[in-house]
């Protein structure tokens, strides 16, 4: 079988990127409630214990690729930036 060429080259856009590319006041709608939400209180504290761990671990600000990641059981643990950050993403 032949290597897929294009695996991790970056090319392409979702579905929703090329929606908010094209559309350019839901775009304004969409950054505006995500300013909201992200400066909520509960936000920040979540994502200052999320840098706290990651500090704690000699991950953060490293650029060695690494993510705390929430195991199923409740656990942080050091796992790849790419594999954390696409799960449970709801992709078809």
């Amino acid at each position: 079988m032949a290597r897929n060429t294009l695996a991790g080259k970056g090319k392409g856009k979702s579905k929703s990127a090329k929606y908010y590319a094209a559309n350019p006041e839901a775009r304004k709608k969409k950054q505006s409630y995500d300013k909201k939400y992200h400066s909520t209180d509960k936000r920040k504290s979540y994502r200052a214990s999320l840098n706290k761990k990651n500090r704690e671990a000699g991950t953060y600000g490293n650029k060695d690729g690494k993510d705390m990641s929430h195991t199923k059981k409740g656990t942080l643990v050091k796992e790849k930036q790419s594999k954390n950050r696409a799960r449970n993403r709801g992709k078809k």
